[in-house]
């Protein structure tokens, strides 16, 4: 039986979904560097770049502007790209940051609405299911949607937009965190309950307390791990 004719200029399924060049290169690299493959003081080049993602080096100088805008990366024509350490100013700024939004957040947020409880509660269920997998990036993610659902009800839009703005930082610090102390990760967990519990309670005193006490750790930790 004669096979059918293949058909001319078929586009592969798989090619019409990818995204942009660009755009998966910036997922890569971002990635790379808040998931801390790519540490601080590593200097890449747009040909490893390039033949990491299966790309031309057009497509790699586009998502690397747009990385050293965001701050993660610093470009040295005719050399590469040198990924940015997280500095002690750094540190010192986003948790004076997370302390002053964070707390004022939790006692807007309290008495909380119900489906504010049981968005937390998944939240911390997400949590413990990552850690049980091993995967700090996920487990990362999950810590701070948990806080940032916080701020979101706290009914204040810029401040909600504000606090979205020290997001790949807080990522970054804490895959740092949990990489050089995997006790916080149970630690994390725990506090985050107590959290829950207060807010549950309707106790906006206690909640802030919390808040106070488990971002001053982080804060501590994350100074020890900066490189």
């Amino acid at each position: 039986m004669p096979s059918a004719p293949a058909v001319p200029n078929a586009p592969a399924a798989d090619s019409a979904k990818l995204p942009p060049a660009a755009d998966r290169v910036y997922s890569h690299l971002k990635e790379g560097v808040l998931e801390r493959r790519y540490e601080g003081g590593t200097l890449l080049t747009e040909g490893e770049l390039a033949e990491a993602v299966g790309v031309s080096r057009t497509p790699v100088r586009e998502a690397l502007l747009k990385l050293e805008v965001e701050g993660l990366i610093k470009l040295y024509p005719k050399k590469g790209a040198l990924v940015l350490a997280v500095s002690a100013q750094e540190i010192a700024d986003v948790v004076e940051t997370r302390l002053l939004v964070e707390e004022f957040a939790v006692r807007k947020a309290v008495p909380a609405s119900a489906r504010l409880v049981e968005r937390l509660e998944v939240l911390l269920d997400e949590q413990r299911m990552r850690a049980g997998e091993g995967d700090l990036a996920a487990v990362s993610v999950s810590d701070r949607c948990f806080h940032a659902e916080i701020v979101r009800n706290a009914g204040n839009q810029i401040l909600s937009k504000l606090y979205d703005q020290l997001r790949d930082r807080q990522l970054r610090m804490g895959v740092a965190v949990m990489e050089a102390h995997p006790d916080r990760i149970a630690a994390n967990i725990t506090e985050h309950g107590e959290l829950l519990d207060a807010i549950r309670a309707g106790d906006a005193d206690s909640a802030a307390a919390c808040v106070r006490r488990h971002v001053g750790r982080v804060q501590v930790l994350v100074r020890g791990e900066v490189r």
